[in-house]
């Protein structure tokens, strides 16, 4: 449990999208990286469960992640259901990570609002006694939220990853979506558009910290340092 996470991501991509690089490097220094889809993405203008799979897959190689498990929850309709906690919880009670993490508030897509309420309350209900709950009780240390909101937005993070280390796998990731990004088929002027608002996200970030990428993610609790050369 020490050096395990568990990501509750609401569509395949939106992990990457938000915190790519942070999976990549949390995998570069030995961390077990669990990532849970809560639905399959679709249906979408462009997509198929085929489609996604085989993207989802590719995702996986860029970033070097072996463990990544469908919840298979219904997209569009996602609901914080006492149901669909039981599922998140008994996921949280398996794996048992240290921390969570999922997406933040605020945000326009009404599957991440969802998402971002059910993961808060099945990280509360994994800790229950006296349950019919599958595996034993556990309550994750911490529960931090990364950005991808759906809402033009100015957030303000409470901490920064640097990811520069890991910004082409990170990217490469996002890439692999082409039937969500690359939009040839529908609005084929918008082509790689979501790059280039990525990679102009982090670069701001990143320069908040002196250094070339960052990624943003906030927590509704305290954070602090273990040791003094863990601030950068």
């Amino acid at each position: 449990m020490d050096k395990r996470i568990l990501i509750f991501s609401p569509h395949p991509d939106d992990a990457e999208l938000g915190m790519g690089g942070t999976i990549a490097k949390f995998l570069d220094e030995g961390w077990e990286v669990i990532l849970a889809d809560l639905t399959n993405g679709e249906p979408t203008p462009a997509g198929s469960v085929e489609i996604r799979a085989a993207e989802t897959r590719a995702a996986n190689d860029a970033l070097g992640l072996t463990q990544r498990i469908c919840l298979e929850l219904p997209n569009r309709t996602l609901e914080n259901t006492l149901e669909n906690r039981r599922i998140l919880a008994e996921a949280i009670r398996r794996h048992r990570p240290r921390w969570l993490f999922t997406v933040m508030l605020p945000d326009a897509h009404p599957d991440h609002i969802a998402a971002h309420h059910l993961v808060v309350d099945s990280r509360f209900a994994a800790k229950l006694t006296k349950t019919d709950m599958a595996f034993e009780p556990h309550y994750p240390e911490r529960i931090f939220f990364f950005y991808a909101s759906h809402l033009r937005i100015h957030p303000e993070p409470r901490f920064l990853v640097d990811v520069s280390g890991q910004w082409d796998r990170k990217i490469a990731a996002i890439e692999a979506y082409r039937s969500q990004f690359w939009s040839e088929y529908i609005e084929p002027e918008r082509r790689g558009w979501v790059v280039d608002y990525v990679t102009t996200a982090c670069r701001y970030f990143g320069d908040r910290l002196g250094v070339r990428y960052a990624e943003p993610f906030f927590t509704q609790e305290l954070v602090g340092i273990g040791r003094m050369d863990a601030l950068c």
